[in-house]
């Protein structure tokens, strides 16, 4: 059973107003995460088009991947909703999945980030942004690809993390083959659908928000099953979910206004 729900949510790029059907029964926290991603979504496309309007484009293009040598942070919810995507694959494709996620814990661990990796995902309390810059770059520099990435495609395109989604340039694609060193614009973000679930899983079940390094989420969802069997009320869920984006979106509009 659903309640349909008209939600309005003022974003920087301007108003984003859609229907939530919203089960009413006891849900787990995977059941959040397509309502998640398609309101981050919806509030990319407002972004999109303000771009548009303002003489850029965007240059992401099918068959891009320079992006995919990045560390992606996944949230929890993430994590438990990739794990089921691929447990549900066919017996041939989760064989290849877990033989290139073994190949990168074996290149991880000999250039000693497998247990940064974990260290992180780990972690008591929230890791910042500061704290973390060093890993990224270190992991940045090994132009290691994503373990789901196959001949340059995402395998897991549907189930991508929404840090992935989020991601965009409006600067000449070839400045994104060293995001590090050429002045990549990337196209603002008004909402942070990894962060903003990372908080809500925090919430509901009185933890740190955290991230979870993308190469280790399958590991790392598997090592916390007890948790993804957990469920809580929709409407109760869809709440505190809303509130978490209204809470991005207030600090999005201050940062905005701050900057230049």
């Amino acid at each position: 059973m659903t309640e349909r729900f008209e939600v309005t949510l003022n974003t920087p790029a301007g108003r984003l107003t859609t229907a939530l059907d919203v089960p009413t029964a006891f849900i787990p926290i995977t059941a959040v995460v397509p309502i998640a991603r398609r309101l981050g979504e919806e509030a990319a496309h407002l972004e999109e088009h303000r771009v548009r309007e303002n003489g850029r484009t965007i240059s992401c293009r099918m068959g891009c991947a320079a992006c995919c040598r990045m560390l992606v942070p996944v949230s929890p919810p993430e994590a438990f909703a990739l794990r089921r995507y691929v447990e549900q694959l066919p017996a041939d494709r989760r064989a290849i999945v877990s033989k290139r996620l073994a190949d990168s814990q074996m290149l991880l661990q000999a250039h000693g980030l497998w247990d940064r990796l974990w260290s992180v995902a780990d972690a008591r309390q929230a890791v910042s942004d500061e704290e973390l810059d060093p890993l990224n770059r270190t992991y940045y520099a090994l132009r290691h690809p994503c373990p789901f990435l196959e001949n340059e495609m995402c395998s897991i395109y549907e189930a991508r993390p929404a840090a992935c989604r989020e991601l965009q340039v409006t600067s000449p694609a070839e400045y994104c083959e060293d995001l590090v060193s050429n002045p990549v614009v990337a196209l603002p973000v008004s909402m942070r659908i990894g962060t903003i679930l990372g908080l809500l899983w925090g919430s509901l079940t009185k933890t740190c928000p955290r991230l979870i390094p993308l190469p280790i989420a399958l590991g790392w969802a598997e090592k916390h099953q007890e948790a993804e069997e957990r469920t809580w009320p929709g409407s109760q869920v869809i709440d505190e979910l809303l509130d978490k984006m209204w809470q991005f979106l207030s600090q999005e509009f201050e940062t905005r206004k701050a900057k230049p």
